[in-house]
């Protein structure tokens, strides 16, 4: 780690306040003392108020003498959770009822392989769309169950654009394209989505997932983890047309056959009980803020304070993605000194922001704001992020 013996001997410790923090009452004020704005990208940030009445619930679930935890995924007690989980997930996202909404185990990678498997055949032409490194890791599962290929990849640009749709040359007989919506590792999101010319369009939005009001009805198939935005890791949901289900490959396996859990209504086997006890807590708690609209509104706020600190900052920190496409989700950016960086992560884990290291992949830092994460921490964050620059700029 590089030491700066002629700058940081001069300065004394300081601590961040924000004003969204400063009339908090005293027995919040202690729970925001113990606890750290968590700029993690998954497992990532919940919301407060679903911890604390999950923590309320956690020995005895509405008087039903048990834990979650404890109960069994048949009884009436578990099938209450995951239908009214199942149900507020609809509102939220206005699902209609051609389409069954799954929730499963195994993380969105599993779905690299559960598409392919249950929609299109061993010969079947499919198009990629690649944006990162995800859509990437999706594409390269995909050849062994289809055939696959890249129409567009952004990869000679580091991942930082989004192609034109206009200029996208999609295989005539492609029975899907694949997108993923928001790319974790290196903050680009799709502000729209591409018309598939043939087949349908599958998204991964795992890192966007319930960020935003999307129009399910022009998606074959979205599919994400929870552990983003929604919920614990361990849960995996897929929502897909209720007419794509049912003509899997023979090789698939009995827990990626889509038909086998839509038929037991995600019951064939025991699943992520509590990991489907959280999400469906959030959900109430999303549909509480107003719903979607509401929730974009405040993700778009969170953004744009900390998108501005990095633009106004004159080049001392630096987002390398088109500002067209930047993530409202995870927000990479640099240090015009990048030997500043450790420095950077070390001193605002000391002020309680933690998980700032971008991914190994690519370096720098990277801000993970999902829903659960709160204007305060946001604007915590841009606080020190000035105050970094001053005291070494």
């Amino acid at each position: 780690m590089a030491s700066f013996p002629n700058v940081t001997n001069k300065v004394k410790a300081f601590s961040i306040k924000c004003s969204a923090t400063a009339a908090t009452p005293l027995s919040q004020s202690q729970d925001l003392e113990e606890r750290v704005f968590n700029f993690a990208a998954g497992p990532a940030t919940l919301p407060e108020k679903v911890l604390k009445k999950a923590q309320s619930e956690l020995y005895n679930w509405h008087g039903s003498g048990m834990s979650v935890m404890e109960m069994s995924h048949r009884g009436k007690e578990f099938l209450s959770i995951i239908q009214k989980a199942e149900g507020d997930l609809r509102a939220l996202l206005n699902i209609s009822e051609d389409y069954a909404v799954l929730f499963l185990q195994g993380g969105a990678t599993t779905q690299f392989a559960a598409i392919p498997l249950n929609i299109v055949k061993p010969e079947d032409s499919v198009d990629y769309v690649v944006t990162g490194s995800w859509g990437d890791k999706a594409f390269k599962e995909a050849q062994k169950y289809s055939k696959p290929k890249v129409i567009w990849s952004g990869k000679s640009e580091k991942y930082t654009k989004i192609p034109s749709f206009d200029s996208l040359e999609q295989t005539p007989d492609s029975k899907y394209l694949h997108i993923c919506a928001n790319e974790t590792i290196h903050g680009v999101e799709f502000k729209d989505y591409p018309d598939p010319k043939n087949g349908i369009l599958v998204a991964d939005m795992s890192s966007n997932f319930c960020s935003k009001p999307v129009d399910v009805s022009k998606f074959g198939v979205i599919y994400a983890g929870a552990q983003k935005n929604v919920g614990p890791s361990g849960v995996t949901i897929v929502i897909i047309r209720k007419d794509l289900i049912g003509d899997a490959q023979g090789i698939t396996p009995v827990m990626l056959d889509y038909k086998i859990h839509a038929e037991n209504n995600s019951l064939y086997n025991t699943p992520p009980c509590f990991g489907i006890y959280m999400c469906g807590l959030v959900f109430d708690d999303l549909l509480a803020q107003g719903g979607l609209k509401e929730v974009e509104k405040k993700n778009k706020k969170k953004g744009d304070l900390l998108y501005n600190a990095i633009d106004e900052s004159k080049g001392f920190y630096r987002c390398p993605v088109d500002k067209s496409v930047r993530s409202l989700m995870n927000v990479p950016f640099t240090l015009e000194k990048s030997e500043l960086e450790a420095e950077f992560i070390k001193e605002a884990a000391k002020e309680k922001m933690i998980q700032l290291k971008g991914h190994r992949s690519v370096g720098g830092m990277r801000a993970s704001i999902y829903n659960a994460m709160p204007f305060a921490g946001v604007e915590k964050l841009v606080a020190f992020m000035k105050d970094f620059q001053a005291r070494h700029a």
